[in-house]
């Protein structure tokens, strides 16, 4: 029997998008902003911890945390900041974007952030 695919999230942080996979297939592929230079998004291997349905402010309509605390993949209430290196180390994605991403992902989705 072969295992069920497995949804992952990778964010490439040098082209600043966001791509979703099931198993080897690309679902979807987004544009996102990361950390400043002085607030750098980590890199590393993580997953979803919590999903927030309208946390508001500055993190727009939702909010995806990591198993890093205090980071997440969540929307922008800035969204002329979406393409850049703008946030203090968060992901941030158009509202319309993480909310797509927010109905195909579950908590313990692997999220890769690489270079």
């Amino acid at each position: 029997m072969n295992p069920l695919p497995q949804r992952r999230i990778i964010i490439r942080r040098s082209s600043r998008q966001i791509e979703l996979y099931d198993g080897n297939q690309l679902l979807g592929c987004y544009p996102c902003a990361v950390g400043k230079s002085s607030t750098p998004t980590p890199l590393g291997n993580y997953a979803v911890a919590t999903k927030v349905m309208n946390p508001g402010g500055a993190f727009g309509t939702r909010w995806l945390g990591l198993s890093l605390p205090d980071y997440g993949i969540h929307g922008t209430n800035k969204p002329a900041s979406i393409g850049t290196q703008a946030s203090l180390g968060c992901i941030r994605m158009h509202n319309h974007h993480v909310e797509a991403l927010y109905d195909q992902v579950g908590a313990g989705t692997p999220v890769i952030i690489t270079e």
